[in-house]
């Protein structure tokens, strides 16, 4: 099928191995200033940013972008308890969804070390997480105000071209090559969520598998009406 007019596709977090690289990642208006600050020379404010948008919007693509472009280690909030610190804050280091940590003192207690001590060595720091940092509700206070100073990017909902970008690398990454209408039914008639995106070619992929057939518009409508009875 015939590709979007761009050297950059969005990849983002998928069990199907997603390419991670800045070739891979497509620029639409929602989210050309969170990409413009990730690769930005300028150091970030406070030596620090927050990158938040919804599920499978492109934050660990942009994590790892980052990674490549500054060296910077990535890591899970939830791996910070049992990470070695020191050696984390020796270089740039992203954080990925902290919010998952709200409830997790040692982990907590771990990330507010790390920001303190990256910070203190001139390391930059990048965290993620869905919600805006002001509703991660972190429980160590100390931690969500040095949050909540950081400098703030968000990822916005697709608009259709980058819907359309999304549902084409969800079927790269899985290797699958759909009829070339089946994406503009979709971007159509699915909702306009990464999530749903993930969903339907999640469905179709498993569909086309189980029945031996390609992925073609009867068989995305036949999954879309059947989501809408039980929905």
């Amino acid at each position: 099928m015939t590709q979007p007019q761009s050297p950059q596709q969005l990849s983002f977090e998928l069990p199907s191995k997603p390419a991670l690289g800045r070739d891979d990642f497509f620029v639409s208006p929602g989210n050309a200033v969170a990409v413009a600050t990730i690769e930005s020379a300028t150091p970030w404010p406070g030596g620090k940013l927050v990158l938040c948008g919804p599920a499978g919007s492109g934050k660990t693509h942009l994590s790892h972008v980052w990674a490549g472009l500054s060296g910077a280690s990535v890591i899970q909030a939830g791996d910070l308890a049992g990470a070695d610190i020191p050696a984390l804050a020796d270089g740039p280091v992203a954080v990925e969804n902290v919010p998952g940590i709200a409830a997790d003192i040692p982990a907590q207690n771990a990330l507010f070390h790390l920001h303190n001590l990256a910070l203190a060595q001139g390391n930059a720091i990048l965290l993620t997480g869905r919600a805006a940092p002001n509703l991660w509700a972190l429980s160590l206070a100390d931690l969500q105000s040095r949050v909540m100073a950081a400098h703030v990017v968000t990822l916005a909902p697709p608009d259709d071209a980058l819907l359309a970008a999304v549902l084409t690398k969800l079927f790269n990454d899985r290797q699958v090559i759909p009829k070339p209408d089946v994406i503009p039914y979709l971007v159509a008639q699915i909702e306009r969520s990464f999530e749903a995106a993930a969903a339907i070619v999640d469905a179709l992929d498993r569909a086309a598998l189980t029945q031996g057939r390609t992925v073609s518009r009867p068989l995305a409508a036949h999954l879309i009406a059947e989501a809408r009875e039980n929905g």
